[in-house]
Order: C-alpha cells, then structure tokens, then sequence
C-alpha cells in the first residue's frame, strides 16, 4: 500500500547527494547551510554508508549520522535517507563469501566495489531487512527526513543476474512454481530441439557459458526471474520503511536506458520513480560512433527525454525525479568529455520541461578519494563552485509549478519483448533499444509530446499508440491493444507479435493474434549488415526490413529493391498502421500522416532542438553548439534553453 500524502510537492524543487562520511566533521557542518544559500531543498545521504553504520558485526554508529541529520534538520533541508544495501561491508562477505553473486563469465565477482551480492540470497535479504530495520528505526520519523531511496541503482554494473549460488537453485523452484511439470516447460521451451529436455529440475542451471547460444526461451525467463528476485529484494524494504517510516514517500534511483529487469513491476510499490542522469556518458554508452563526437559535451536530447518519459510513465503519468543529476565530467565512460557551458541548466530545463518535479544533483563535492575522484560535483575539491555549480546557483527555475506534461501520444514499451528481441537480434546493428529509438526520436523530431507506456496498461485518452517493438504477443495482450482501435490511431513497428509469450513464435504465421487487426501476415524479414541498403517509397532502409501480405489493408510504401522489392513496407488497415523497415525518414513520414490525421499539430524541428510542454508553457531545447533557428524565425542561443507561455 502506497501513503496517502501525495508525494509531489506542487512546486519544482532542487536537491544534491552528499557524503557526509567522507569529509571530515569540521569541514562537513557547513555544507547544509551552503546547500540552502544555493537553493537546493533536498539532500539524499547514506546510500553507501553501511560499514560506517555497522562497522563490525552487531556493532553500530550512528553519531556521525545523527550529528548530519541534525545540521540538514537546523538548516531546514529536508533529507532524502536510503537503505545502504548497495555496499555490504566487508566483514558481512568474510563471514557469507555465499552472498556474493556470479557473472555471465562463471566466476565470483568480488568485494572490492559495489552492488556485490547476489538478490536471491537468503542470507543477504536476512541481513538487507536487519539493516533496513535498523535505519528505518532511527531515522523514520524524524521530521527532517521526507521520503526514502531504496539501494542505489538496481542491477548496476550488470549485477541483476547472478549465474549460479543463491541464484541458482532459486532459479529451479521459480520455474517448477511457473510450470508445475517439467513436460509443460519443455513444451514451452521447444526443448526437443538438440535435446535439450530436462527430466529433473536440478538438471537446469542458467543459462551461461554454453558452447554456442543458449536456447532463447531459456535466457526469457531467467531474465524473468532475476526480475522477480530484485522486486522481491526491494519489497522487503519497503514493507519495513511503510511499517516504520509512515507518511513518507518511497523512491528507487533507476538508471538511463537500463534494461535488465522490468521497472514497471519493480516501480508497482514504490510512491514515484527516480532516474539518474548522465547525458555525457550516456553518449558514450549508448551512441554509436557515428553520433559520439556530434553529442558529447550536451548529450543526445532524445536520450535523455527518453527516459524522463519513461520514468514518468512508470506510475501512470506520474511525476518523477532525477534523483542524480550529472553537472560536469563522469568517471566511468570510455572517455569523459567536459559538458558545454549551460548544458547543466539546459538538463535541469529539460526534466522539467518531461515532468520532473525535483532534480538533484550528483554530487556536493567533488569526491577526494577512491574511484569517482576524478567525477565533478557542484563543488570541485577545494570547495568552491565548479561550473555546474556555478550555473545551478544562476537558475531560475525553482519554484515553477509542477503541472500534467499534455502528451495525446503513448509509445509503448515492453521489458520482456526487449530481452528476446536482443537474444536473437539477427543483424549486426539491430537491438530493441536503437529500433524503439528510431520511432521515439521521430515523434520528439516533429515536435511532439510523448508518454511511455507499459503494453498492458490503461491506454484510454491517447489519440495516437505507437509499439515499436512489441515482440511478445499472447491473445490477452491482443485483445488488450485491439480495444483502442475505434477511438485511437495504432501504430506497429517491425518484429511485432513475432512471439508466444515464451519465445516461441506464432505457427499461424505472424502477427499470430494480432492478424484480424492489423490486416496482414508477415512474409519475409532480411537482417542487413553495415553498410547493405535497400530503398522503400524513396527512402533508404537499413539493419532491418520486412515484407507484408495484406489481407483487407492498404499498401502505403512498398520496397524499390532488394529482394522484397515490390512487397510492403507500410500498409493502413483502418486506424491501424504496421512499418516494416528501418528508416528514419520513412518512419517520420508515416508519423506525421498519422498524427494529422489524429488532429495532432507537428512541426519540423532543427537538429538538436527539442520542445516539450508542461502545463500551460513551452519550453524550448538548443542542444547544439551553434544558435538555433526556430520554426517561427527565432535564435535560440547554443545550448540554451527558453519558456514561452
């Protein structure tokens, strides 16, 4: 059960993350009335601290603790407390070398980081509920103290699948609990294939280190259950910090672009999300080389708003946080660009232009000692204001009103279509995420707001519903879709309904259940290498392209050549529409018919600007390093950003 108090404040706030245990005391007490004299209401602390709380077994300190709550309390910031389960302590993995997880590669992955542990374990739950309780104790109704962040990061450095141990075994009662005969999973997963029936349930182990691919049903659902484990992990904390901590919100600090467990299930107990951005390195991460040069000192806009629509979505259009806010270099990306000067605001204008209702910033200052020493925060090391410090202390946007985003356009994502899909690829450049981004981007590039749905969620009010790679199709999801043809526009992207919900694909041909709705059946796909194109309606395709047989529906494009050359690319049956080929062009064209036709107004956008609306305001993006023109004949500023209305 989620509280009653409503979890956003009604005006935009600020907020960092600090350490107090990492400077000294002395030096440390006056940072609270820094933070206020800076305009940042929020302060997130403790998310790394367990060996400080617990330095040895049964033993707690908590007076530095109770000495930084006091001064956040005096200085009236109001704190954000988190459970330090992201960073078990040393003597805790001496004591239970079993907690430690295992990695895709078969070895144990060792203390001497973070996020070492492994979610199934029941010792470690044991220990992430005795060590909850005692924080949530101390600290759960003191009145500085708003609202709570579970861990940190869930799954971060790869660690939501843990390979053997705990995970292991666990893994063999979560699939006989989901199967209940070893007869029905074998059916499930085709496992006559190269014999691969089990006749025992020890015999299944996960799925890694195997001679060649591992059986794609297989790696479904152990991404399905290490899913499970990490919501279960966290429902246990959140079960205690509701029994201690009543009338406080619950958040998680999810991560950008991060795939390997399913938020929207994981997000179900929480009061909102919270994401942490790093548009600099996300641009290393996540871009190919093609993109990294053009975007590394402001980060690729619709990247970033990806996930701000995302998170937002989590909870049904619900305000979000950016729980950490990157202000200068990162430390962890292949390379670590400086950002441009005003890209820290421009990123702050831009959650709140998606919905955000507080940012915080990472971190106060800049860390002196072991692995992020070389990570900016508002203050450099010698404590005083780095240039994103400084362009925070400029900004103007506290304050504002945290009003409804207006999106009438929902594009759906699915977790588990995303596991599968990236299993079995079939070309070189394709992946969930790069296809999703290719419908997403259209749409933000035509100047439209868009919300992010789970496939299953109520879809009612939305004009248009674009899936871009909704895989994985049952007759319940199908029915689910086919409900809004009559007063929305839908729109499918290649590869959809491809799959069984577990991973088989459709014997009737595809789109299996979704046939009678979208009017065709898939004929050929033609997974392209770098560099191979074919053209449909004059547009150049690539990584990917499917042919459709109509049944009832309209031809809008047909391919020009290539070995699909005069089948379709695009066809309309009724309100609904399927895009077979990976074509940016081809895929906004298709858009832009089908939001005017929906009433939906559009505009051509420069590259590298952006517009979303928050209530009754505009506000305008130049993500570029050069002035923008406007489409009304205006200059914005480079990397700038401006409110109008």
């Amino acid at each position: 059960m989620v509280v009653s108090l409503p979890p956003i404040p009604p005006a935009f706030s600020l907020g960092v993350c600090d350490y107090p245990e990492h400077v000294p005391w002395e030096q440390w007490r006056h940072y609270p009335e820094r933070q206020r004299e800076l305009g940042i209401t929020y302060v997130r602390i403790a998310e790394f601290a367990w060996s400080r709380i617990e330095p040895r077994a049964g033993e707690f300190d908590w007076a530095w603790l109770d000495d930084a709550v006091q001064a956040l309390s005096d200085a009236d910031r109001q704190i954000v407390m988190c459970t330090p389960t992201a960073t078990p302590p040393a003597w805790l993995i001496r004591k239970h070398p079993e907690i430690l997880p295992v990695g895709a590669d078969g070895h144990v992955r060792n203390f001497g980081s973070r996020k070492h542990y492994d979610h199934a374990s029941p010792i470690y739950r044991e220990h992430s509920r005795r060590i909850t309780r005692a924080i949530a104790e101390r600290y759960g109704r003191h009145p500085a103290v708003a609202g709570w962040q579970t861990d940190n990061e869930w799954g971060c450095h790869s660690t939501t699948r843990s390979y053997g141990g705990a995970s292991k075994t666990a893994f063999r009662s979560w699939l006989e609990r989901r199967y209940g005969s070893l007869e029905a999973l074998n059916a499930a997963w085709g496992n006559v294939f190269w014999s691969q029936e089990y006749t025992d349930w020890a015999q299944i182990d996960p799925p890694n280190q195997t001679v060649t691919e591992p059986n794609p049903s297989h790696v479904l659902d152990f991404a399905r259950f290490a899913s499970d484990m990490v919501n279960e992990f966290q429902a246990e904390q959140v079960a205690i910090l509701r029994e201690l901590s009543p009338g406080r919100w619950i958040t998680h600090n999810y991560m950008m672009q991060f795939m390997e467990f399913d938020h929207y299930a994981n997000c179900e107990l929480l009061d909102f999300a919270s994401w942490d951005s790093y548009p600099a390195g996300q641009v290393e991460r996540m871009l190919p080389e093609s993109d990294k040069v053009r975007w590394a000192r402001t980060g690729h806009p619709d990247f970033i708003s990806w996930n701000h629509d995302l998170y937002r979505g989590l909870k049904g259009r619900r305000a979000f946080w950016v729980m950490e806010q990157g202000v200068g270099q990162v430390n962890w990306a292949p390379s670590n660009a400086l950002p441009a000067a005003g890209a820290a605001a421009l990123w702050t204008a831009q959650a709140y232009a998606h919905g955000a209702s507080c940012v915080s910033y990472f971190r106060w200052r800049a860390a002196a000692i072991a692995q992020e020493l070389m990570h900016s925060g508002l203050l450099r090391h010698d404590e005083t204001l780095d240039r994103g410090g400084e362009e925070v202390a400029g900004l103007e946007l506290a304050g504002r009103p945290n009003a409804e985003v207006p999106a009438r356009v929902a594009l759906l994502h699915d977790y588990e279509s995303q596991w599968i899909y990236d299993t079995q690829p079939h070309s070189q450049n394709a992946s969930y995420l790069r296809q999703a981004m290719l419908f997403y981007g259209a749409l933000r590039s035509l100047g439209v707001d868009v919300d992010i749905r789970h496939p299953d969620s109520d879809l009612s009010g939305y004009d248009v519903i674009v899936a871009p790679a909704l895989q994985l199709m049952g007759e319940e999801r199908a029915r689910h879709l086919a409900s809004y043809a009559a007063t929305s526009r839908l729109v499918f992207g290649p590869r959809t309904a491809y799959r069984t919900p577990t991973g088989r694909v459709h014997e009737d041909g595809q789109p299996g259940p979704l046939r009678g709705l979208v009017g065709h059946r898939l004929l050929n796909f033609d997974g392209m290498r770098p560099g191979l194109t074919v053209r449909a309606g004059g547009h150049v395709v690539e990584t990917w392209a499917e042919s459709y047989e109509p049944a009832g529906a309209e031809t809008l494009m047909t391919y020009d050549d290539g070995p699909l050359a005069g089948q379709a690319a695009a066809i309309r049956n009724g309100n609904t529409y399927s895009i077979g080929a990976w074509s940016p062009a081809l895929i906004q064209s298709v858009l832009a018919r089908v939001l005017h036709d929906a009433g939906i107004a559009t505009m051509a956008l420069p590259e590298g600007v952006r517009v979303s609306r928050r209530g009754g305001a505009e506000i305008w993006m130049n993500f570029n390093l050069d002035p923008a023109t406007l489409p009304d004949g205006s200059v914005l500023a480079p990397v700038s950003f401006e409110f109008r209305g």
